[in-house]
């Protein structure tokens, strides 16, 4: 059974998620500030974090920042905030998903099924992409730069596969989203955007002029087939 840890202050908004993750047969635990929860993350080692962003003592960002140090446990913000800067902010700090409120459960389960999946997942037999010095173990989920292991989040680590494997086709925000979430929602295509930073940040020599995750200006991303 899948552990989840809710980190939410608002009780209301809290119990539903408890009760629909439970009925959806998840184990659930629960914090309401952004100090234990960071002890809970810690101890109990869920294998998903729902993190309200707007938190008492420590808010959503600073508690993904510091989990980040040390976790790449998957984590799906909730924020009622209506700035986009703050959503893209959590992205490129490493959350793999956000859900604004007021939100439908039903989709905030989706959610999680889909990022605990590609978390999960194994493909092919000893599949192994590599590109120059990078790397990337399918099997094992693992990506390695000139032998150092990176540290990628699930949905870093699928969208450089979906861009890796077929260098030089150019993929929308749109047909990313699609390829690692198996759909595509108009208001989280620039959420593509931040990971891709992170990506490039974590692969490239230099983040700011990439040699390998190329911007394709007005259409979206490629891989380089140089």
């Amino acid at each position: 059974m899948k552990r989840v840890l809710i980190v939410e202050d608002e009780v209301k908004i809290a119990r539903l998620v408890r009760d629909y993750l439970r009925q959806a047969g998840f184990d659930v635990l629960e914090a309401t500030d952004g100090p234990s929860a960071l002890v809970m993350a810690r101890s109990e080692k869920p294998d998903m974090i729902v993190l309200d962003l707007g938190l008492p003592g420590m808010d959503g960002l600073d508690v993904t920042r510091q989990l980040r140090m040390t976790s790449s446990v998957p984590i799906i913000m909730l924020t009622a905030r209506t700035e986009e800067s703050d959503r893209i902010v959590g992205l490129e700090l490493g959350a793999d998903d956000y859900v604004d409120k007021p939100f439908s459960p039903k989709e905030l389960i989706a959610r999680i099924r889909a990022v605990l999946r590609r978390a999960d997942a194994t493909l092919g037999g000893g599949e192994t992409v590599r590109v120059g010095d990078l790397a990337i173990d399918i099997p094992k989920r693992r990506v390695t730069v000139a032998g150092s292991e990176v540290d990628l989040t699930s949905t870093e680590f699928d969208l450089l596969l979906t861009l890796a494997r077929q260098p030089g086709r150019i993929y929308t925000r749109a047909q990313l989203l699609d390829a690692v979430h198996g759909v595509s929602f108009d208001s989280y295509e620039r959420s593509v955007d931040a990971h891709i930073k992170n990506i490039r940040r974590k692969i490239e020599p230099d983040p700011k002029q990439p040699s390998l995750v190329l911007t394709v200006y007005g259409v979206g991303y490629k891989f380089s087939d140089e």
